[in-house]
């Protein structure tokens, strides 16, 4: 309950306090190619209940889908605003609306598509007993995840054999130790993650 509620006083508190921010970003997306300015996919949260999780586009209109496809590492996908917002993590402002209506936490194992769900579905079994976040430890480390991926032949072996087992066990432990004061020091660290590259 006490999770909640801060996750509640916070996520509207900053869409309103960066109220400003997002609308100058919209504008932005939108004069670029006059197309959509949301990127939505389903991913699988809580209890393994699916849910639409929302990002600023930062891809072209062509490859910005809702599909499981994984393409990290291309770049010709970016737009010029995208590689600006993926960059600083502003193309994430949205999922604090996925955090106000319960979708999300602001700190939580990050929520994935059902292919990967599927690929460890034990693991994900115990981890989507908590609601899924926008931020974790396994985000923090793995903040430059995508061009990791970019510089190897096969980034999806890398992701499924490597990367992933390894948040897994980031996520069972931050299930297992979790609190609020934890919480709150996830987020400065990942704010100081962002401001420091």
């Amino acid at each position: 309950m006490v999770k909640r509620v801060f996750d509640i006083l916070t996520s509207a508190s900053m869409l309103i306090i960066l109220l400003p921010v997002e609308i100058i970003i919209v504008l932005i997306i939108y004069n670029e190619d006059r197309k959509s300015i949301f990127f939505k996919q389903k991913r699988i949260g809580l209890n393994k209940k699916p849910f639409t999780l929302y990002k600023f586009r930062s891809m072209s209109i062509v490859n910005a889908t809702s599909n499981e496809n994984f393409d990290a590492g291309d770049q010709s996908r970016i737009t010029r605003i995208g590689k600006i917002l993926r960059k600083t993590k502003l193309d994430e402002l949205p999922q604090l609306y996925n955090v106000l209506i319960g979708d999300m936490s602001l700190v939580g194992p990050r929520p994935e598509v059902k292919k990967w769900v599927d690929f460890y579905p034990q693991q994900w079994a115990y981890i989507l007993t908590m609601k899924p976040g926008i931020t974790d430890n396994a985000s923090i480390l793995y903040r430059n995840e995508e061009e990791i991926l970019a510089k190897v032949v096969n980034p999806e072996k890398l992701y499924g054999e490597i990367i992933l087992p390894q948040k897994l066990n980031i996520y069972k432990d931050y299930i297992l130790n979790h609190s609020l004061i934890g919480d709150i020091q996830i987020i400065f660290r990942t704010i100081f993650s962002i401001v420091k590259h």
